[in-house]
């Protein structure tokens, strides 16, 4: 065999045409790959600024909650400090007390409301354009 002859090395038609096609096709698997990997990358910082703003309206309902709370408790000591007797006291007292678990109650529900419809957004997939 010459020199020439063995340096000339050729992959047959066939074979060549297989490796094309393999070629390909993995090309566009990886590309497939890719942007599936960017969509759920997005979708993963979606849900990010999601949750971040869910947080956010938690956060401000119990800032909100708690001024109230406070704002009450400072107009139930003002409103002792001018009781003109032990009853009134207690009565006062015992209103209060009342007033305060009915509005507990209510926020908690308010905020497990809150909690929840933040957790269902976050957890809702996105629809892809």
């Amino acid at each position: 065999m010459s020199d020439q002859v063995r340096d000339r090395f050729e992959i047959p038609k066939e074979m060549r045409s297989i490796a094309e096609t393999g070629l390909e096709q993995a090309r566009k698997a990886f590309e497939k790959f890719l942007a599936n990997a960017e969509a759920a990358a997005g979708s993963i910082e979606e849900q990010g600024a999601t949750v971040r703003a869910g947080a956010k309206d938690i956060n401000a309902k119990a800032i909100a909650y708690a001024e109230k709370n406070v704002q009450t408790s400072l107009d139930h000591a003002q409103s002792l400090l001018h009781a003109k007797d032990l009853a009134e006291m207690m009565r006062l007292q015992s209103e209060y007390v009342q007033a305060q678990m009915r509005s507990l109650a209510e926020q908690a529900g308010e905020m497990g409301q809150i909690a929840a419809r933040a957790a269902m957004d976050a957890a809702k997939p996105k629809i892809q354009p």
